[in-house]
């Protein structure tokens, strides 16, 4: 694979609880655990949160990419919403994600909008970095 862009973060603390930021400056985060996992919670990321903005805006990126190829005019108001959850895995042997993206493309016709996702996870990196490893379930609302 030739690589276009590359970026780095660092994280420091307790990995969950510190602070993660990006080498060049741009972005700095504050770490919490959510309440729900045992930590404080409040004011914070986490993974599951940067994951979540990531995927969102990755998916959205590779929907209007497989749409333009089609000649499909996407309205502004396209979205996607991802939730990602974390828990357990159920072979006892550590932690697994889930993901959850829900897709809106208003003016499209539905059977339009759901050929244009699946071939937008295709396309996806995100997509594919998870595909075998993560449950992804879509959604054309």
């Amino acid at each position: 694979m030739k690589v276009a862009y590359t970026t780095r973060a660092t994280a420091t603390g307790g990995g969950r609880d510190g602070t993660s930021s990006l080498d060049d400056g741009s972005m700095s985060v504050k770490l919490v655990v959510p309440k729900e996992m045992g930590g404080p919670g409040g004011d914070g990321a986490n993974p599951e949160k940067l994951f979540a903005l990531g995927y969102s805006a990755c998916f959205l990126g590779a929907l209007r990419f497989v749409a333009g190829k089609e000649k499909v005019q996407l309205s502004p108001d396209t979205t996607v919403s991802a939730t990602v959850g974390i828990g357990a895995r159920d072979d006892g042997g550590g932690f697994g994600l889930t993901a959850e993206l829900e897709i809106k493309v208003p003016g499209v016709d539905k059977a339009v909008a759901e050929d244009l996702v699946q071939k937008a996870h295709i396309v996806c990196p995100y997509s594919h970095a998870t595909r075998g490893n993560v449950d992804v379930k879509l959604s054309v609302a």
